[in-house]
């Protein structure tokens, strides 16, 4: 008879949190479990990309493993037999980064065969047996996963995060700065921005990633960012109020006056009657 695994997450008094792997017919399975295998559906996966903006750079927030080397990695997760898929990207991202979103866009799905480096899977093995990790339960870990990507767009300043039992780290990285991440994410994270690119040509998209009030020059450096290069200002200016989605607000006075520029917010009503029209901006 195949011996079958679940793998349980426990946090202790003390929140050090570990991993407890039992046989499925141990009887003393402990009230502090919170996870197991069983429920999910096997070789389906979920991977979140999620992009704020900061210092007029595009960042992703990214985690990092407690495990031997911490290996880095997007917020992702599994998906349960009883749950969307949609759904499921809203629970893992809540679960495993604090961010409670309502919904999340689909952008594509990664089902390559080799979506994992055969140079990588060696450290990839190494870091699940530093949980423990081995035998079949290993063999359900290291099975082909075909994954949902998932991006949003969120204000940073607005963000509360927080770990999970995962994780030993989160944090926006910039573009620049974004770390070697596990199996195929970098690739993920591409995907996203290319996807994110193109809806922009059509679509006034990303604009949740500004305060509630912002310059023009703001907005500029924010479609430079996502569009990786720069555009002309009066250009976009004229291109950008040509919307009429914006409600113009009094001056932010910094130095002379007949210097300093207006600030701008959104019309919800304005902008949700434009985004069902689909017109946008073309650089």
């Amino acid at each position: 008879m195949t011996q079958r695994y679940k793998i349980y997450l426990l946090c202790t008094n003390d929140t050090k949190n570990f991993l407890y792997i039992s046989h499925m017919n141990k009887k003393t399975i402990p009230d502090e479990a919170l996870f197991d295998t069983d429920p999910f559906m096997p070789g389906l996966s979920v991977d979140c990309v999620t992009i704020g903006f900061e210092d007029n750079k595009l960042k992703v927030l990214v985690l990092k493993w407690k495990t031997l080397g911490g290996l880095w990695t997007l917020p992702g997760g599994f998906v349960f037999k009883n749950e969307d898929l949609n759904e499921a990207a809203i629970r893992v991202l809540k679960e495993r980064t604090g961010i409670k979103l309502p919904f999340l866009e689909q952008f594509h799905t990664f089902g390559a065969v080799n979506r994992r480096d055969p140079n990588e899977i060696d450290g990839f093995i190494k870091n699940l047996e530093s949980f423990g990790i081995e035998g079949e339960l290993m063999n359900w870990f290291s099975q082909r996963f075909v994954s949902a990507g998932y991006v949003s767009l969120i204000d940073i300043q607005k963000c509360n995060l927080k770990t999970d039992v995962f994780s030993a780290e989160i944090k926006w990285a910039s573009l620049e700065e974004l770390p070697d991440l596990i199996l195929d994410h970098n690739h993920i994270v591409k995907t996203a921005l290319d996807y994110i690119k193109n809806l922009l040509q059509y679509l006034p998209v990303g604009i949740t990633l500004l305060p509630e009030k912002f310059t023009m020059k703001e907005l500029q450096y924010l479609y430079e960012a996502i569009l990786q290069k720069k555009l002309d200002r009066g250009n976009f200016q004229r291109k950008m109020l040509k919307l009429d989605i914006f409600n113009r607000h009094e001056k932010m006075m910094e130095g002379k006056a007949n210097k300093a520029p207006y600030l701008y917010s959104i019309d919800k009503e304005r902008y949700e009657k434009l985004l069902a029209n689909g017109y946008g901006f073309s650089s």
